[in-house]
């Protein structure tokens, strides 16, 4: 007879509103314990949501919470660690001035006998966390010197450090290299050995199949089906689960080429705003034609988003070298130069630098071209309004109105806000930086329609991206850069992923 498996948590009728938006309706579902329970669902699905009430973040929600079979009520995250439920968010909460061992202990902190911190304490108990997760780390590092794939294993050790019984993990391989997934899944699968419960979200379906051991589907704020037998379960059928039907990716169609519409010349970025010898980026060459996608690639460290910010008047005083728009040379010295000569930038990291969270979606639409919604001196609502609501149409923007808050929208829906933001700009020239990074397939797909689209009316746009599939099939040509250089060029019918890491790693 089949063994019935341990529950560890329960979710019973738990619904969450915020204003008018229903993020999560109804949801019954169980986490099995000592098992890696996967969460997949598209942006918008309720997911994170539902991951913030698990562990104490959201406190008001109806229905109820039963974790280890007793009827919970989390009343801050806090409140959660020391039950055993620990989540580590996919913008990682470390004190970046602060050292390893400050950071692990931070609220929790060793004293001595005469009331002291007990600093060699704490050092020697993070060096036996850290060594656990087979890193070698120093506790005294400073967590601002460290990178992403480090810092989560801070926050893994922050857990192991409370004796967490549910690790939650939300996006953990969204910022990191392909050598710290493999390094995260190891320690992933050691927890598992150790009775630790994962509950893990991802929308990078290939690398689940390696380490889930169940998934549980959300669509539109309804928890849609479980898959409990992985092996038998394909990319295809999870998809299906996820959004209710087929999705194929639409392969990149022939777009013609038009005149230059950008040209770098002897593009260089200084560390100091002395120009010193030492640069970032240095002496970076290309050229941009109406209707081309070129694709940037690089490893970490590669200075892709540098170099995006500073064609785009971020670093004004560190920057040299020429740049041309339409084959005129133009200097610009600031974000307001960039986007009057028909510039657009969608940022990295879009809560952090493209988007007001606590505004609305027509304020946010609006932001970056007020003078388009401004009559006798004064901010027409209306105006606004029809603007917003053309995007809100245009993005398929999942919302109740455009003045729903941003921070109440999903990340996929908060990128189309950022989207909206610049294409109100009538740009020329659009620079994407990690467009999809943290959304879920089907929003992938409408991203890369949109880009096509914008193609097709004749913009020019530059797309960064860390995954190597994406850039050989949205671009027409590659650029590759390594340590601020570029490294290499490719056609779309010579690009190979062997020779674009190859020169990456130059």
């Amino acid at each position: 007879m089949k063994q019935q498996p341990k529950i560890l948590l329960q979710t019973k009728n738990i619904s969450k509103t915020f204003g008018r938006v229903v993020a999560l309706n109804d949801i019954n579902l169980d986490v099995h314990q000592g098992k890696v329970n996967v969460l997949v669902g598209e942006n918008g699905a309720g997911k994170s949501t539902l991951m913030k009430i698990l562990s104490g973040v959201y406190s008001n929600f109806e229905g109820n919470l039963l974790y280890r079979g007793k009827e919970v009520k989390f009343k801050n995250p806090k409140d959660a660690m020391q039950s055993g439920v620990a989540i580590i968010h996919q913008e990682l909460n470390l004190i970046p001035y602060l050292n390893i061992s400050e950071n692990i202990f931070l609220g929790r902190e060793l004293l001595d006998r005469f009331g002291f911190l007990n600093t060699k304490l704490m050092d020697e108990k993070t060096s036996a966390l850290l060594k656990r997760l087979d890193c070698n780390l120093d506790p005294k590092t400073l967590v601002s010197s460290l990178r992403v794939g480090e810092q989560q294993l801070v926050e893994i050790a922050k857990a192991l450090l409370e004796k967490a019984k549910l690790v939650i993990m939300d996006e953990p391989t969204s910022a990191i290299s392909e050598a710290e997934v493999s390094s995260l899944f190891k320690i992933i699968k050691s927890l598992k050995e150790d009775k630790v419960t994962i509950l893990y979200i991802s929308h990078k379906l290939d690398e689940l199949f390696e380490i889930a051991d169940r998934f549980l589907a959300l669509r539109d704020g309804h928890l849609v089906g479980s898959l409990e037998h992985v092996h038998e379960v394909n990319k295809d059928e999870l998809i299906k689960l996820m959004v209710g039907r087929d999705v194929k990716e639409h392969p990149k169609t022939l777009v013609k080429k038009g005149k230059e519409v950008l040209r770098i010349e002897n593009f260089s970025l200084a560390k100091t705003n002395n120009r010193s010898t030492n640069y970032f980026i240095k002496n970076i060459h290309f050229s941009l034609k109406q209707g081309e996608v070129l694709g940037l690639f690089g490893l970490m460290g590669a200075r892709r988003t540098e170099l995006l910010e500073s064609i785009f008047g971020l670093h004004p005083k560190r920057v040299s070298g020429s740049v041309f728009i339409e084959n005129k040379k133009v200097t610009i010295k600031s974000v307001m130069d960039a986007i009057d000569y028909g510039l657009a930038l969608v940022p990295e990291d879009r809560k952090e630098n493209g988007l007001v969270l606590q505004m609305g979606i027509d304020k946010n639409t609006s932001m970056a071209r007020i003078d388009s919604v401004v009559k006798y001196g004064l901010l027409n609502t209306t105006l606004e309004g029809q603007l917003s609501r053309n995007y809100i149409d245009k993005l398929q923007i999942k919302t109740p109105s455009e003045k729903v808050l941003t921070k109440n929208l999903s990340g996929g829906n908060q990128q189309k806000v950022v989207l909206a933001k610049w294409l109100a700009t009538s740009p020329k020239i659009l620079f994407l930086d990690e467009p999809t990074r943290g959304i879920d397939v089907k929003a992938k797909n409408e991203i890369y329609n949109l880009i096509q689209t914008l193609a097709r009316q004749g913009l020019g746009v530059v797309v960064v991206s860390s995954e190597l599939p994406e850039i050989m099939s949205i671009s027409d040509r590659i650029l590759v850069l390594g340590q601020g250089r570029i490294t290499g060029e490719f056609s779309k019918e010579n690009a190979h992923e062997e020779d674009i890491l190859k020169a990456a790693i130059q």
